[in-house]
């Protein structure tokens, strides 16, 4: 018997927002997503203690590494050996994010994309599988410029507003990860509401036009809607390109009834009030970024954030090496 999980995946491809092996085999995703704070979690497992040993063993190998190099490699490689297990489970690829403490900084963007390249290809999975997971800064959209011109993909993650999207999608960028979630977090506390109804939900509504202004002027760039707080989320953006989704909002979604689902975008029928091509020249970026609080907020907030769990992940590591 079909559920909402099955019937969304006949509108939209459906990605699992874990780290966790048992969760990946269980939902038949497409494809994974991870980020700091999932590792962290996941390497906290004693399951995944393999992965960490195999990690700390690689850069005891090498010679000649300062330990703030050490420390760097091996954090790259238990990243890279998640996403190797999680290619042996999905048939598609897995999203690798970049330290977020680079943000700001379009070489070092660029050289650990590149980086984390050549350790997916030295454990034999082809790059066309891998998605480089970097924050939607000027800096991080312009470095995900340089490294999709040499045929590496990236996936933009952080991402709150048209501006960001734009910009993302003049660089012929991969994909993109709008996030739903945050957004309505914002909106709840500043509105001092206990939430929304999922067609008026600011999120959903971000995503929505992002998708139509995307599909109206005939950017590739696929839409991943991402950060989800509810199901009833996920279901408003039937029809979006990808939506990646957490374990537990999985879980409820195979346990609902398929009615729920109907596609809600279509890129044949757009809404009539989509503006025209963006100015995505720098200075207009920064000061559209800058003139939307929550955009500004969040972006910030959440480069702190995965900045923050990639510490305690690092300093986790540390202590083996």
């Amino acid at each position: 018997m079909s559920n909402a999980l099955e019937e969304l995946k006949k509108y939209t491809t459906v990605v699992a927002d874990t780290a966790d092996f048992d969760v990946l085999s269980k939902y038949g995703s497409q494809d994974s997503t991870t980020n700091p704070s999932l590792v962290f979690q996941a390497a906290s497992d004693p399951k995944y203690k393999s992965l960490i040993d195999d990690a700390i063993k690689y850069v005891n190998a090498k010679s000649g590494l300062s330990e703030k190099e050490k420390l760097s490699l091996a954090i790259d490689k238990l990243f890279v050996n998640f996403g190797v297990e999680i290619l042996k489970i999905v048939p598609g690829r897995v999203s690798t994010e970049v330290d977020a403490r680079l943000s700001y900084d379009i070489d070092a963007n660029v050289k650990k994309g590149r980086e984390l390249i050549a350790l997916y290809k030295e454990a034999g999975i082809d790059k066309e599988r891998v998605l480089i997971k970097l924050a939607s800064t000027w800096e991080g959209i312009e470095a995900a410029k340089i490294l999709e011109k040499e045929g590496i993909h990236c996936n933009l993650t952080l991402l709150f507003s048209l501006i960001q999207a734009a910009a993302c999608a003049e660089a012929q960028v991969t994909l993109i990860s709008p996030f739903v979630g945050r957004i309505t977090d914002f909106y709840k506390s500043k509105q001092g509401v206990a939430g929304f109804e999922a067609s008026k939900d600011p999120g959903v509504i971000s995503v929505q036009q992002i998708y139509s202004y995307f599909k109206k002027h005939g950017y590739k760039t696929s839409v991943m809607g991402a950060s989800f707080r509810n199901k009833e989320q996920t279901i408003e953006l039937a029809g979006c390109d990808l939506l990646t989704i957490s374990p537990n909002l999985l879980e409820e979604l195979k346990n609902a009834d398929a009615s729920l689902v109907t596609k809600k975008l279509d890129s044949t029928k757009l809404p009539s009030d989509i503006p025209n091509k963006l100015d995505v020249s720098h200075s207009n970026f920064l000061w559209e970024l800058n003139d939307n609080e929550m955009a500004y907020f969040k972006t910030g907030e959440g480069i702190r954030k995965f900045a923050e769990d990639l510490v305690k992940l690092e300093n986790q590591i540390k202590k083996l090496l």
